[in-house]
């Protein structure tokens, strides 16, 4: 007697086949920082390219970054090309969000509390956001063009699951270090199926940033920014 297997089981076993093949990478970045009182580890960014095939990485669904208390939140923000971040002002006052450094350049103008404004990111690379009228506001965001990426916590421990195996070129992105430190970390690495274990990986951080200028390239001015 002969036993029918119908399309959806039949599509479960091979997605089963498949998904056991994959492999999930876990690491640890530590971040070693000039500046005392410096302790942690989070908002290091890492991804996998997969060096003999070509994978694509679908637009992520929508996702928000916050301006609340004078402060972007997230700070640091992950997504695949394509994905589109809402901006809503959540501060009982103006903010002006513009981007015009590296990645995906914007301007979104003045608004107010309770208004929301939308920016597809459809430009790889890190896009620094800042707003117009308060200095001390920014954030990053990272386009990427690959679906295998993390983001560490406090701890600097970061986790990307369902990687196919293969050879991939892993890299790795925080605010305060070098590009040419960077550069340096860049490396391939063998994923296999189950669990793959990564060495602990440190990035020396700078002091911090250089002052930006507003969206006009000009110094921000005290009268403006001490308004709100």
């Amino acid at each position: 007697m002969k036993t029918r297997i119908g399309l959806p089981v039949l599509m479960l076993v091979l997605s089963s086949l498949l998904s056991a093949q994959d492999g999930t990478v876990r690491g640890k970045v530590n971040v070693l920082y000039s500046a005392k009182g410096e302790a942690s580890n989070a908002d290091t960014v890492v991804w996998l390219t997969n060096m003999r095939t070509k994978e694509t990485a679908s637009p992520g669904p929508t996702v928000r970054l916050l301006q609340k208390d004078k402060r972007f939140k997230p700070h640091v923000l992950v997504v695949t090309v394509g994905t589109a971040i809402e901006f809503p002002n959540q501060d009982p006052f103006f903010h002006d969000v513009f981007s015009i450094y590296h990645g995906k350049p914007f301007d979104l103008g003045l608004y107010e509390s309770g208004a929301v404004r939308k920016v597809r990111f459809t430009q790889m690379g890190v896009s620094y956001i800042f707003c117009n009228i308060h200095p001390d506001m920014s954030a990053e965001v990272i386009a990427l063009a690959t679906p295998h990426f993390a983001l560490t916590g406090r701890d600097g421990s970061f986790q990307i699951p369902n990687v196919p195996a293969g050879v991939y070129r892993m890299e790795i992105w925080h605010e305060l270090a070098t590009q040419a430190e960077l550069n340096s970390l860049s490396h391939e690495v063998e994923i296999t199926a189950g669990d793959n274990a990564l060495a602990t990986m440190t990035i020396h951080a700078s002091a911090g940033h250089d002052d930006h200028k507003n969206k006009y390239g000009e110094a921000y001015t005290p009268d403006k920014t001490n308004k709100y």
